[in-house]
């Protein structure tokens, strides 16, 4: 536990969530979380947020579920004035303490700015963000300037073994089955 109370700066910063708006006068907050399920984001600890440019440690007081949302109490927000500084500030946490995958498994953030070739050989361009669609996630790529297809960003899902054949993160590249057309 003393390792968690010298930790004052992120070294791999990765957001996990974000707070919203005050709930009630006592200093709760509303709370997003990011993680597949909701309360996983209360195993990574300790939370930093970033005011003016410097990175906080929070403290988590206590937790809720109140109708459809998440709310928290952090440890020394007492009122709804010192929670509504809190608003819009992101939950940010280490990258090392998410937990190791296993083989074939990957990180979102992994995957960002990973250049994406087909089985040919033609290069769509970079992964610049991730969507979760319910029944499988999708890479959002930039399509390079010069693409041959005029095409600006171009939706890949990420189906592994079927679209997906091949993911180096050593060499940041990830080897598709797609027609560059589509």
């Amino acid at each position: 536990m003393s390792k968690q109370q010298t930790v004052s700066t992120p070294v791999e910063p990765i957001v996990l969530g974000k707070m919203g708006s005050p709930y009630g006068i006592r200093g709760w907050l509303r709370m997003f979380s990011s993680t597949e399920e909701t309360e996983s984001i209360f195993d990574y600890q300790p939370w930093f947020i970033q005011k003016a440019g410097q990175w906080q440690v929070v403290e988590l007081e206590s937790w809720r579920y109140h109708n459809q949302d998440v709310v928290i109490k952090l440890k020394g927000v007492d009122d709804r004035d010192a929670a509504n500084l809190l608003t819009n500030c992101e939950i940010v946490v280490d990258s090392s303490q998410l937990p190791q995958l296993e083989d074939g498994d990957y990180y979102w953030k992994d995957l960002m700015g990973c250049q994406v070739v087909t089985t040919d050989g033609y290069n769509l361009g970079k992964v610049i963000d991730m969507m979760e669609t319910g029944s499988n996630d999708v890479l959002v790529i930039k399509a390079n300037l010069k693409d041959a297809f005029g095409v600006k960003e171009r939706l890949v899902p990420f189906l592994d073994g079927q679209v997906i054949k091949k993911v180096d993160l050593t060499t940041q590249t990830i080897e598709v089955d797609w027609d560059p057309g589509f």
